[in-house]
């Protein structure tokens, strides 16, 4: 088990309370660090769009803040300079925390399907805990900082019926839930992803954790070619998790990958290489994804939404889940 040395500062002294919106974070971050202290970890959601003239999503990163700005319009995309200083002004004083630990991004609805895209080269890499494990995570030179923190307690799901199992992660990222199942125990793991980037980071995340290269295996691959190939090598896992992006346009893809017109194929061929008494998780983040149980007749399909929502976060869509079993 790694030696647990959280990043947890307290709220300072003497602070103003005037702020609507300080307020609103201190009261969030003095109920959640009191379960981080508990279960050794230092990144979560502080600020979840509760006020609406606050269209933020601020997230803890050991000591860093990310703060994503919702746009409401094309028009006006960045977010008006006096949010920035008000944004700034309340962490500063809540945390002491200086300006240069503070990170803004925006999402913007049409730029919802650029999810790997690069920003920029500063290669600002640092560690966080989450239930104790390392993850290595960069607020600089992606949109996306290398662990979605939405699904902490799924991969803490699977993470806890993963000892002596072998698990297959589809559309795998940085690896997160593979590596939560190897440092519980995991017997094998097998991490699916097309991009050289995160393949890599994945890779950096599993010797953060002193895990061994042989039994976690990362493969850089089309997810669709790959469960072709290891269908046709009657290769099989205990437990197969599948978080595909909503709507993949890459170069390496033979065409446009869109999870509601694709996932009916992707959990069948998933389905053919689960073991006896198997068990598929599926995930998305689609706002617009319907489940239609009928077009997979044989399976039991649970709906665990409920059980995988982290209590820093207050939006109930923020992903869906279910459990599938053949």
């Amino acid at each position: 088990m790694n030696e647990i040395n959280l990043s947890l500062p307290g709220i300072a002294d003497g602070e103003d309370k005037s702020s609507t919106l300080g307020n609103r974070i201190r009261k969030n971050y003095r109920h959640v660090r009191k379960w981080a202290k508990r279960t050794g970890t230092d990144a979560f959601r502080i600020y979840d769009r509760e006020i609406p003239q606050y269209p933020l999503a601020i997230d803890f990163y050991a000591g860093r803040y990310c703060v994503q700005y919702f746009s409401r319009s094309r028009e006006q995309e960045d977010p008006p300079p006096s949010l920035i200083d008000e944004v700034t002004l309340v962490l500063k004083t809540l945390f002491e925390v200086s300006a240069d630990k503070i990170y803004w991004r925006t999402r913007a609805k049409h730029k919802e399907t650029r999810q790997y895209e690069k920003a920029g080269e500063s290669r600002e890499f640092f560690t966080v805990l989450e239930y104790g494990v390392k993850f290595k995570v960069n607020l600089v030179d992606y949109l996306d900082t290398g662990l979605f923190l939405d699904h902490r307690e799924t991969r803490q799901m699977v993470a806890g019926m993963s000892k002596g199992k072998r698990l297959l992660n589809l559309f795998a990222y940085t690896c997160s839930f593979s590596v939560q199942a190897a440092a519980a125990g995991a017997l094998f793991t097998k991490s699916v992803d097309m991009s050289n980037t995160y393949t890599a980071w994945g890779r950096d995340n599993f010797i953060l954790n002193g895990l061994s290269n042989k039994h976690n295996e990362i493969v850089r691959a089309d997810c669709m070619k790959f469960l072709d190939e290891e269908i046709r090598a009657g290769v099989k896992y205990d437990i197969i998790l599948i978080d595909p992006p909503t709507i993949s346009r890459s170069k390496k893809m033979d065409q446009l990958f869109d999870i509601q017109v694709d996932y009916v194929t992707l959990i069948s061929k998933s389905l053919r290489l689960l073991l006896e008494g198997g068990v598929i998780f599926f995930s998305t983040n689609s706002r617009k994804f319907k489940m239609d149980e009928t077009a997979l007749p044989r399976c039991s399909i649970l709906d665990v939404t409920h059980r995988t929502m982290p209590l820093d976060f207050h939006d109930p869509k923020i992903h869906r889940c279910w459990k599938i079993m053949g």
